[in-house]
């Protein structure tokens, strides 16, 4: 009989860094997205002032990635996918999503199995918001 003890699984907050990393990540996200050329489209379905969309995200990305769920208790019954129905979202925008949140994980230093599974996950969401 073997008395192995279970393996714990590391959340992917923790992955990340907790709080602080996923700050970093949105951060570094929206920064991507308001400077590079090449994610313009991304951008132009944004409002000017990014700063409500950073803390939005970061909250929702907080619990999304298995840390405190004060996002969705503040917002109860709002989802992602509906939250982003009123936009017309193209192909080409979700894949700047994509690449931008790639390239955020990457410059924040996730470790990139990490990066690599929240990004699959990334990549489907996006994927599945496209409307155009």
């Amino acid at each position: 009989m073997s008395s192995a003890a279970p393996v714990e699984e590391t959340l992917p907050f923790d992955a990340v860094g907790g709080r602080e990393g996923v700050q970093a990540i949105v951060e570094r996200f929206y920064d991507l997205m308001d400077s590079v050329p090449a994610y313009a489209e991304l951008r132009s379905l944004h409002a000017s002032d990014l700063g409500p969309m950073r803390k939005s995200l970061a909250g929702f990305l907080t619990g999304w990635l298995g840390g405190p769920a004060d996002w969705f208790a503040a917002n109860p019954g709002k989802c992602m996918m509906t939250l982003h129905n009123r936009f017309s979202i193209s192909a080409a925008t979700a894949d700047q999503w994509v690449k931008a949140m790639d390239q955020a994980m990457r410059d924040c230093a996730v470790e990139e199995e990490v990066a690599k599974r929240i990004g699959a996950a990334f990549a489907s969401m996006a994927s599945a918001m496209v409307r155009a």
